[in-house]
């Protein structure tokens, strides 16, 4: 008596197995497509049976990690829990640096970078923490960008304690390049971006806008973006909500990544670069 399988299914009818690719959060540039709703995102978490996707406006929808459930690069692949040997990319840290796996922080520089605000220093810490602990440079808050000369003063920078400065709208003829101009030298360099304010250094389209509201002079600029996107006037609240859409460096506008990345390599030069 011949025995048979229970699948009867004709060879040539059957689904040929599909690639497995690890759902891999650590990954920036692994962005599919689920196959039933066409959903489009990158991968920004993975639980047990379970993907989270978000897409270019920051939606995110969480599917089951389903047999040829997913399209990467118009190919069906089926996308697994990362593991050990899962993982075919290395591992980068939300500033698109390789990571140092069990690498421990150094101890911390004699140099500093200093921020305007608590705001910017939660921003730089998100997208840069890992790189900053490796290199072992701390960052601080200044309360405002007029007490700065004092400051500096103070810190006392030299070969060996390079001060890096991080400032808002720092444009040509504005009270902020006056100040600056006042403070740079050999030990010290004051960099910025154009914005009125760190939060417009988020890519508006992290947040579902087109653009950031205009504010007309005169009023305070993080209410008025409140009151323009009909969200409670609590500022603390608004950046909060602002900053859990910013995932890596891809987040930000360039003129934001460039400053920081120039002040993080000035202050942990060797003594004797310039």
């Amino acid at each position: 008596m011949r025995s048979y399988s229970p699948d009867l299914t004709p060879p040539w009818k059957k689904s040929a197995p599909a690639r497995e690719v690890a759902a891999d959060p650590s990954d920036p540039d692994l962005v599919v497509e689920e196959a039933g709703t066409g959903f489009c995102g990158a991968v920004v978490g993975c639980e047990a049976g379970t993907v989270t996707l978000e897409d270019r406006f920051g939606k995110r929808r969480v599917f089951p990690l389903a047999p040829r459930g997913f399209l990467l690069d118009g190919e069906v692949v089926t996308l697994v829990r990362p593991g050990p040997g899962r993982s075919s990319k290395p591992v980068v840290t939300a500033s698109g640096s390789l990571a140092v796996p069990g690498a421990r922080a150094r101890v911390a520089r004699a140099g500093r970078i200093y921020v305007e605000g608590r705001h910017d220093a939660e921003l730089v810490e998100r997208v840069w923490g890992d790189d900053l602990r490796i290199e072992g440079v701390v960052v601080e808050y200044l309360e405002g960008i007029d007490d700065l000369p004092a400051v500096v003063a103070e810190f006392a920078p030299g070969p060996d304690a390079r001060l890096g400065v991080l400032v808002d709208h720092l444009v040509p003829g504005s009270k902020e390049s006056r100040i600056a101009a006042s403070v740079t030298d050999a030990h010290v360099l004051v960099a910025g971006h154009p914005y009125i304010d760190v939060w417009e250094a988020v890519k508006p389209s992290v947040l579902g806008l087109a653009a950031w509201p205009v504010i007309p002079r005169g009023q305070d600029w993080k209410t008025g973006v409140c009151r323009a996107l009909g969200w409670p006037e609590n500022t603390g609240a608004a950046w909060q909500h602002i900053l859990s859409k910013v995932h890596s460096y891809r987040d930000l506008q360039p003129e934001l990544l460039g400053r920081v990345e120039e002040l993080i390599d000035f202050v942990t030069a060797p003594a004797g670069d310039g």
